[in-house]
């Protein structure tokens, strides 16, 4: 099937399903605009894998097994050149569990845990749950106006006590693939103190910025292989959050170990339709995430020219990865932003639970007959406010 067969302009109507994108209003007035899960049909490589395992007809606990394992390594080999073992995997229902209980398994009750603001909420409220101390350092601006790590900021702000960085890369909500130089940085902070690292990489492949390049931290180098707990997912690629199918790599037994000690009697089996969809999204759906990067490059390239040229007052930096635009509306002098503009029709993440207060997020994962609607609202709502 060629990149252009699949279809990313039109999706069937998502209420009446659940959907925590589509449900959360009860006002059709209102366009759902906000959590991270795209409104495009899943490829139909996947849909076909799917269908058969359905039809096998029966859905019994269901444990990693040759397809999906297979799978995974060697997507992760070709995709990121990453040589990686069967055993060093730990398939889960989602990150945001994982994240939680990696604050649980390398961190005792009076440690802490340092993260870099702004940053997906979990990453705030995983500490918090656990009963340790959170470590928030602002990200800073580079010479390039590129959102990047704080290193003095970071060193001044640690304790004896911190054990874990939680780490987001490429990041949700600023939308930044990390360089290199960045992580070997970054490596060295961790080694100097340290810390294990928490490495959330949900969004690797969602890249539409062609001069990106994803590096999975782990490969930095030795040492970093050593303390990194990589955590990865075609759920957000693939648009299977639904599935709930995720998995962690750990190359370290001891770290391993202690992760597997700790999700104990906690996580279950992963449902046989999510291992389904991630060994057909790893096998067969290259062809449509090339399809589908070009149609994100081309949202991307209209939220960022209209509101350049529509509304200057909103600033909205350079990104090259997720479907999220992270959008500073401080200038406007608007008390409770999210709430502002869905009074006005469009529903907006609040940047408040991601430390970016007088911030909001768009998700641009969804066809452009809608995303011109959404930002006509948004420019709408501004002009005559």
């Amino acid at each position: 099937m060629t990149q252009s067969t699949y279809n990313f302009d039109s999706c069937p109507d998502r209420s009446g399903y659940g959907s925590l994108k589509w449900d959360k209003y009860k006002s059709q007035e209102i366009l759902p605009m906000w959590v991270a899960d795209m409104d495009f049909e899943i490829a139909p490589e996947i849909r076909t894998a799917l269908q058969a395992r359905l039809d096998h007809g029966v859905y019994g606990y269901t444990v990693p097994f040759a397809e999906p394992v297979n799978a995974v390594l060697s997507y992760l080999l070709r995709q990121h050149n990453y040589s990686a073992e069967a055993s060093w995997l730990n398939f889960l229902p989602g990150l945001v569990p994982a994240i939680n209980l990696c604050c649980h398994a390398f961190t005792g009750p009076k440690d802490s845990v340092m993260t870099v603001t702004p940053v997906y909420p979990p990453f705030l409220s995983a500490p918090n749950y656990a009963g340790r101390e959170l470590i928030k350092v602002p990200l800073c601006l580079s010479s390039k106006d590129l959102w990047t790590f704080d290193f003095e900021a970071m060193q001044a702000a640690i304790k004896p006590n911190t054990k874990v960085f939680l780490l987001c890369n490429p990041h949700n909500p600023i939308g930044r693939v990390f360089t290199r130089a960045e992580l070997t940085k970054l490596s060295d902070f961790c080694e100097r103190n340290d810390l294990i690292v928490i490495s959330d990489e949900i969004h690797c492949d969602l890249l539409f910025d062609p001069k990106a390049q994803h590096v999975v931290t782990a490969t930095l180098n030795t040492a970093m292989a050593k303390r990194t707990i990589t955590l990865m997912a075609p759920s957000k690629t693939y648009n299977l959050p639904g599935l709930a199918c995720a998995f962690s790599i750990i190359e370290d037994s001891s770290l391993r170990q202690q992760f597997n000690k700790t999700i104990r009697g906690i996580i279950t089996e992963v449902n046989c339709f999510g291992y389904a969809g991630c060994a057909a999204a790893y096998n067969y759906g290259e062809p449509w995430r090339q399809a589908l990067l070009n149609y994100l490059r081309s949202n991307y390239e209209l939220v960022d020219s209209t509101l350049r040229s529509e509304l200057p007052e909103v600033l909205f930096r350079p990104m090259q990865s997720t479907y999220l635009a992270w959008l500073d509306v401080s200038q406007l002098n608007i008390k409770n932003p999210t709430v502002f503009f869905e009074d006005n029709g469009v529903g907006l993440s609040d940047g408040t639970p991601f430390g970016g207060p007088q911030h909001v997020r768009l998700n641009f994962g969804c066809p452009r007959s809608r995303l011109e609607v959404a930002l006509e609202k948004i420019i709408r709502a501004v002009k005559l406010r």
